[in-house]
């Protein structure tokens, strides 16, 4: 494999960490061309200096303050003060999306990845794409945008389903199989679920994630929104795409074709492989990860996914079949219920309801799901409305990435 070039948006966060110790651990492959992240600029900076990176973007903070942190960097690494573009600003991720990179690796949290996600595909580089909700919000938008190949998942979900899919052609294939933890409230009742606290909704079992992701991993709207972003990726109807609940997650999704043979993509509950994969598509590096050992005795469990106690995935469905800005409303309205939750103004179980109250008030011909200004119109109109539900204020323009 020559040589690439990578920008990784959302560096400091949790993909973003992870996609740096796989440049780091394979010299020679990887070059770096451009970090973005939220606010954390003495990280950053670190992170700039370590891989030599000429641009850097932060969304909040002074320019002169990321210059002060990259030469504080810079001398603790004993390294003489290198020459870095830095763009600071609500559009700094999109700038460092389109700087030409091979493969841009958008690991923002949010539906604020959508301009980043699209900037990638205008310049023609390989998306890969953990940001699902940019793809989510964005469908029409970011498919007509891309080309053929031109966007490889990193969720790992769907990374091993692109893997999967190599087992067999597109038309070969009967459903999906999208594999799910259930969360730390697996096999809780909906009255069970009602007085969960915050901290308990964070104990994720398998993986260390953002509040965010982990909030929806614990309501399952994470797995709706997978649901819809698989739909989105390999053109399957949302009939054909089935959740299971799998609490060991060694399997971390599969493909069923026509024949009756399933094919499956196994590993470690971590997120090195997907990522790497994303970095290297279609090849594979050396030596990222442990595989799984077949000298220990274990078991795996599968289980249904009880729709009434976590009704998530199907409100999903449903969000994915009206199409036009409704994923858009779903994610948005989300966002906000899940910072409610955490704020103590509503309960575990009002999250979801508040979601499909915001859904169930949606007319969809009120924005233009084939624009930038429309999808982020009904994104804007989505918080205002579980905000007033909800009754807490409306914060409908912040901007946010990656801590």
């Amino acid at each position: 494999m020559t040589t690439r070039s990578v920008a990784v948006l959302g560096s400091t966060g949790s993909i973003g960490t992870q996609a740096l110790e796989v440049v780091a651990a394979h010299p020679g492959r990887f070059t770096v061309s451009a970090l973005s992240a939220g606010g954390n600029v003495d990280l950053l900076a670190r992170q700039a200096v370590e891989h030599a990176v000429p641009l850097v973007a932060v969304a909040r903070g002074e320019v002169e303050q990321v210059r002060e942190a990259l030469a504080a960097a810079a001398a603790d690494a004993g390294r003489p003060a290198s020459v870095v573009d830095v763009v600071v600003g609500a559009d700094a991720a999109t700038v460092a999306a389109g700087c030409g990179a091979d493969v841009v690796l958008n690991g923002i949290t949010g539906s604020i990845g959508l301009r980043p996600t699209l900037a990638a595909l205008d310049a023609g580089s390989v998306l890969a794409l953990a940001n699902k909700e940019s793809l989510i919000v964005g469908g029409p938008l970011v498919k007509r945008a891309a080309r053929p190949d031109q966007i490889v998942p990193v969720d790992s979900e769907h990374s091993a389903i692109a893997q999967s899919l190599r087992g067999g052609r597109a038309d070969e294939v009967r459903r999906l199989v999208v594999t799910a933890s259930g969360g730390p409230f697996r096999g809780r009742s909906r009255s069970d679920l009602a007085g969960v606290t915050p901290q308990e909704a964070l104990a994720h079992p398998n993986f260390a994630m953002g509040r965010v992701i982990t909030t929806n991993s614990a309501t399952l709207v994470n797995k709706g929104l997978e649901v819809i972003e698989a739909h989105l990726l390999f053109d399957i109807p949302f009939d054909r795409i089935d959740v299971v609940v799998h609490p060991q997650q060694q399997i971390h999704s599969m493909v069923e074709f026509h024949d009756g043979s399933t094919i499956a993509q196994l590993g470690p509950p971590r997120m090195l492989v997907p990522i790497a994969l994303g970095l290297s598509w279609p090849e594979r590096l050396e030596d990222v990860d442990e595989p799984c050992d077949w000298t220990r005795a274990q078991s795996w469990e599968f289980h249904p996914l009880d729709d009434d106690a976590f009704p998530a995935v199907r409100l999903a469905r449903l969000v994915g079949e009206a199409g036009g800005t409704f994923p858009a409303v779903y994610n948005a309205a989300n966002e906000v219920c899940v910072d409610a939750f955490h704020d103590g103004a509503i309960a575990f179980t009002d999250i979801v309801d508040t979601v499909a109250r915001v859904v169930e008030a949606h007319n969809g011909s009120d924005h233009d799901a084939s624009s930038v200004e429309g999808v982020l119109a009904a994104d804007r109109w989505a918080r205002h409305r579980a905000a007033h539900l909800i009754g807490v204020a409306s914060d409908a323009d912040t901007t946010g990435e990656a801590p």
